[in-house]
């Protein structure tokens, strides 16, 4: 008389039979199985996918630059604590722009501070093409920046914070000088002043029209 086998076969699928010892063979939960949790095995999180899709905003697409964060310490008796400031350029690339501080003790929140600022500071400017109608010269604190049109294929002469504010408002080819101070919040503040005393055709026709006298019957 036979004896049976000391391992009688399964009609199990392979993939779940138990081997000696009670590890699983391909696609249990042994080390380096395919879909597994041991070393070697991909992770199964879905977190980042789902992080992309939160992260969309919905509303208008908006140009946004941080032009300078700033960083404050402050001594304590435990030592130091630190604030930051994040001065942010918001636009919609065809002829409106903001400009916003926003202060947190962490980098990301100044940084969402001053865009929220910024979008409900934009104002309107007149551009005129892709460029500026006439020469202008803005003044805020230190900050002293002239601006200047130029023709098609001269590009965006500029650089640091007059950068941000022209590309944000749309501007292709301009010449532009920084005369004052460096603080990149004075010359933000002074590029947007400039940008503020643009007029085209149109609006000198009409300011002329309001300030001639009226002819005497």
């Amino acid at each position: 008389m036979s004896n049976p086998p000391a391992n009688p076969p399964s009609n199990s699928p392979a993939g779940h039979n138990r081997g000696p010892g009670g590890n699983r063979g391909p696609g249990g939960r042994g080390p380096g199985g395919p879909g597994g949790r041991g070393p070697g095995g991909p992770r199964r999180d879905g977190r980042r996918g789902r992080d992309n899709a939160s992260s969309q905003d919905d509303g208008p697409d908006l140009f946004e630059k941080v032009v300078f964060i700033n960083r404050c310490a402050k001594v304590v008796k435990g030592g130091r604590r630190f604030s930051f400031s994040a001065l942010v350029v918001v636009g919609d690339r065809a002829g409106k722009v903001g400009v916003s501080l926003g202060k947190a003790n962490e980098v990301p929140e100044a940084i969402r501070k001053g865009t929220e600022g910024a979008r409900k500071r934009m104002v309107a400017v007149q551009i005129k093409d892709d460029t500026i109608p006439h020469e202008a010269f803005g003044v805020s604190d230190g900050g002293k920046v002239l601006i200047r049109p130029a023709t098609p294929g001269t590009g965006l002469i500029a650089g640091g914070g007059v950068r941000a504010v022209l590309e944000a408002a749309g501007v292709h080819n301009v010449l532009t000088k920084s005369l004052g101070s460096n603080n990149h919040q004075a010359v933000v503040n002074a590029t947007l002043d400039a940008l503020k005393q643009l007029r085209n055709r149109a609006a000198i026709k009409a300011l002329r029209a309001e300030a001639a006298p009226e002819p005497v019957a």
